[in-house]
Formats: structure tokens, C-alpha cells, sequence
């Protein structure tokens, strides 16, 4: 990046793409988590956006969640694992906290990103894993919803999810408004069973894959594919804290004759309280999204990325209580 490109750009634009890039350093994450300094201040700022470090935590929030009538999903929270057993071992988490959600009859979902469990070590195992946590999923009466990851994975991502669909009907997949193939993508996937995810879209990407975060075009490429999922029938979460765009979907369906069951509206947890509640009042389906466990750092990274104002909140956050 040139001096005069820099010059070109607003600071909080800068500021974004920093974060997303420091969101997929692979060993930072690693240095961070094992530093006992810097540890204690990036956990006091990840707390506003999950749920806990277990799955207790998470469940327990989980409860809250559903005693205000409104569903969840829960993820535990880790990617890019590159280590067979390992990922093994992860599987076995997921596997569990199905079985909790299903002992405690909550409301809740059972997300996961492909790469924590196995999918870059190899496609075949990742696949067996996803399989295992499925097969968890469905005993739990729950969906499986599968995270939507940087767009160098979405072939791997889609070619699984696409597996799982010749065997399972409770998997669902997220798309990302931001990649231009997303065009193509989604009628596909209209045509697999499984709930479909529609999200924006977070992660750093070039321009000639994806729309800029923020701009015109992200925002029409997300109503067009939001309306399409809400008028075909097909089980679909929107997920959205953006309150305009949600306004204009609330426009779009007034007066119209839906099965409600089939779509929700879903933010993330922190971030969309006052959202959940205007689509609940209007008597649309709405879900929380919670993600819990210590692996949190690209998920938190993007969190503030997507709006750099919240760098404020985060410096805010990493004081302690009282200093």
C-alpha cells in the first residue's frame, strides 16, 4: 500500500482493514493467548461479545436467551485447526454440548466453523467430523448451522456442506453478501435442504472478490439476496444488526402471507438487542447468536472491525474495573 493510497483513505477505513488482517494471524492468536500480560486485557475486551470461556457459561446464557422467547444458536468458538487429532478431540466438544442442549430442552443451534474441525487438515476428515456433529445435532432435535469462513475456503466449505446434504435435512449453510459469487452460490444452494444463513460478511477480502465493507453496493447485494431467501419459501436466518437494511425487509413483508416458522431474523450476541426485540414485537422469529471458549480472537477482531468506533469501547473494556 503506497503513502498516497494511505492518504486516500479514511483513518477508520485504515483502521478495519488492520484489524481483519491481525484477525487472521495465526500466530498472533497463539502469542496472545499464551502472554500473561496482554491475555487478561484482550479477554476483558472479548467479553462484551461472548458468551464465556464454557459450555456452561454459554448454555446459561442460552437460557436467558430463550426466556425471552427467542431462539439460539451457539458456537464453540475456534478455527484453522491444523492438527488431525486435535481437531478430533474438538469434535468431541461439539458432540457434548449437543447432548447438554438436548438434556436442559433448550432452544438452540449447534454452529461450527469446518475448520476447527478438521476440514484444512483434510477434506475427508473434516467431513467425518461434520458428520459426527450432525448425527449429535439431530438426536438434540436441533439444526446444525455451518460458519461461512474466508472465500479461499468457500469451495472446501460448499463441496462439504453439499455431502452432508445427501444424508442429513437439518444442516444448514451461511452465505456472504459480500462475494461476488455469491450469485451463483445461492441458487445452488436454494435447491439443497438445510437452513441458509445470509450474513454480510467480515472477513478481509480483495475487491475483485468481494464488495468494500460499508458501501452501496454491499447494501443492495444484501437486500436483493435477503429478499430472494424470504420470498422462496426456504428456511433462512437473516442476519443483520443493521437497522435500515432491516427496515426495508420489515417494508417487504408487510402484508404478506408467510410461513413464519421457515424464516427468522438473527444477530450476535452484544450487538442487536433492540433489533431482536422490534422484530419480535412484530411477530417475526428471532435467534442470538452466542459463541463461547478461549479461541475468540479473529471473531472478536472482526466484531470491531465492522464498526472502528467500537476501538473506543474496546480501550474502554480493557481497563480494569476500578483502575
Amino acid at each position: 500500500m503506497t503513502s498516497s493510497t494511505i492518504g486516500s483513505r479514511r483513518p477508520e477505513e485504515l483502521a478495519a482493514e488492520t484489524l481483519r488482517a491481525l484477525a487472521l494471524d495465526e500466530a498472533l492468536k497463539w502469542r496472545i493467548a499464551a502472554d500473561p500480560v496482554l491475555l487478561p486485557i484482550a479477554r476483558r475486551v472479548a467479553g462484551r461479545y461472548i458468551g464465556g470461556e464454557t459450555p456452561q457459561e454459554a448454555l446459561g446464557r442460552v437460557r436467558e436467551i430463550n426466556a425471552r422467547g427467542q431462539a439460539a444458536s451457539v458456537e464453540y468458538a475456534g478455527e484453522s485447526c491444523r492438527d488431525a487429532a486435535r481437531a478430533v478431540a474438538e469434535t468431541e466438544v461439539f458432540v457434548a454440548l449437543a447432548g447438554q442442549v438436548a438434556e436442559q430442552g433448550l432452544n438452540c443451534s449447534i454452529s461450527l466453523d469446518l475448520s476447527h474441525i478438521g476440514s484444512v487438515v483434510d477434506a475427508e476428515l473434516g467431513l467425518a467430523n461434520a458428520v459426527r456433529v450432525a448425527e449429535a445435532a439431530a438426536g438434540a432435535g436441533q439444526e446444525m448451522m455451518i460458519s461461512m469462513e474466508g472465500s479461499d475456503r468457500t469451495d472446501l466449505i460448499l463441496w462439504t456442506h453439499g455431502r452432508l446434504c445427501e444424508r442429513f435435512d437439518h444442516v444448514g449453510i451461511t452465505v456472504q453478501a459480500r462475494l461476488h459469487r455469491t450469485a451463483e452460490d445461492l441458487p445452488r444452494l436454494l435447491e439443497r435442504p438445510g437452513r441458509i444463513r445470509l450474513v454480510k460478511g467480515a472477513f478481509l477480502e480483495p475487491e475483485s472478490v468481494a464488495y468494500p465493507r460499508g458501501g452501496a453496493d454491499l447494501r443492495t447485494a444484501y437486500l436483493r439476496y435477503a429478499r430472494a431467501l424470504l420470498d422462496s419459501g426456504h428456511a433462512c436466518s437473516i442476519a443483520t444488526h443493521d437497522q435500515d437494511i432491516l427496515d426495508e425487509l420489515h417494508n417487504h413483508l408487510a402484508g404478506a402471507r408467510r410461513e413464519a416458522e421457515r424464516f427468522e431474523f438473527e444477530t450476535l450476541l452484544g450487538l442487536g438487542p433492540e433489533q431482536l426485540r422490534s422484530a419480535q414485537s412484530r411477530g417475526y422469529p428471532v435467534r442470538e447468536y452466542v459463541i463461547f471458549g478461549t479461541e475468540w480472537w479473529l471473531y472478536v477482531c472482526n466484531r470491531i472491525a465492522e464498526d472502528p468506533s467500537r476501538l473506543f469501547q474496546a480501550l474502554a473494556d480493557a481497563v480494569p474495573a476500578g483502575a
